[in-house]
């Protein structure tokens, strides 16, 4: 299966939201975060289809893997909708439509534990 597509009146890439999902697993991982998880949420949500959730080293790391994510995808067509959160807080969503991004340092996503509250989801990549 090709992972981009051409489009040919925007010559932009165009990925489905699997595709985006795997991407943002494969640059999290290749960029130090660790515990990278993608939960398929489709039947469980209307707002989304999956969340990718990370641990990053700390608030820099973060603040790091954020931008340059939000690049890296850019370059392949996908637009950040919207971004919640700061690194200092421990925490930054990052909303690519059908994919959610959350970055966290590990202490505030053990507080949050997002794993537990959508157990019912399907996990379909985890790299730890």
């Amino acid at each position: 299966m090709n992972m981009v597509t051409q489009c040919s009146d925007t010559r932009r890439a165009v990925l489905n939201p699997s595709e985006i999902a795997r991407q943002i697993v494969d640059f999290a991982s290749e960029h130090q975060a660790s515990d990278v998880l993608m939960l398929d949420i489709e039947k469980m949500s209307s707002f989304a289809d999956y969340f990718v959730i990370c641990t990053c080293q700390n608030a820099r790391h973060l603040t790091v893997l954020a931008e340059e994510l939000d690049t890296t995808l850019g370059h392949l067509g996908v637009q950040l909708r919207r971004q919640e959160g700061t690194p200092d807080s421990g925490w930054v969503l990052q909303d690519y439509g059908d994919v959610i991004v959350h970055l966290f340092v590990a202490e505030v996503r053990a507080l949050y534990s997002l794993e537990q509250l959508w157990r019912g989801a399907t996990p379909v990549l985890r790299v730890q």
